[in-house]
């Protein structure tokens, strides 16, 4: 039988024809790029450092507004084979640099206890623009108007306070909402 021709009626008719299962190709099952080329990615991810995006999401939380206005992370350097003892690369505005360097050692700590345990053991300064971080729009203050009664009632048979307070919220978001 030709490869290049589709598959024809058997050469016996009493014969049926049988249909092929299905077989994978050569290469077998399929496998990440990252274990096809972990030089590649492992360069790669040395080069240019790593930061969690959580980690420059939540910047202002982990160093506070104060020092978040003036600096920015830029990588978390580890040693190779190492998740500890890395090295945090922050952006710090022109003159507040001084004022960050004699606040190192708290940043460390704050950023360590954000990871849970000894991630950071240096950090690295370098003097740049830093991109302000979007302003807030200010939270509107709560409704003073009741919990429509029909919704208190069935609110206060729950034993939960966390799971209360959500839905106390919603309750009230809901009533807010009808008028």
């Amino acid at each position: 039988m030709d490869k290049g021709k589709p598959p024809t009626a058997p050469k016996d008719p009493k014969k049926p024809v049988t249909p092929k299962t299905f077989q994978r190709p050569r290469g077998g099952e399929a496998k990440a790029v990252s274990a096809l080329m972990p030089e590649i990615g492992r360069a790669a991810f040395r080069r240019f450092g790593f930061v969690q995006s959580s980690v420059v999401s939540r910047w202002d939380e982990i160093v506070g507004a104060r020092y978040a206005a003036v600096s920015a992370p830029e990588a978390i350097r580890f040693p190779i084979g190492k998740k500890s003892d890395g090295t945090l690369e922050l952006t710090v505005e022109g003159a507040h640099a001084t004022m960050i360097q004699h606040v190192l050692p708290e940043i460390i700590d704050r950023v360590n206890r954000f990871f849970g345990y000894g991630a950071v053991a240096r950090v690295k300064v370098r003097q740049g623009p830093v991109a302000k971080p979007p302003a807030r729009q200010p939270i509107a203050p709560p409704s003073l108007k009741p919990i429509p009664m029909e919704l208190g009632e069935s609110l206060r048979e729950i034993g939960d306070p966390e799971l209360f307070a959500v839905l106390e919220s919603l309750a009230k978001s809901l009533a807010k909402g009808s008028e």
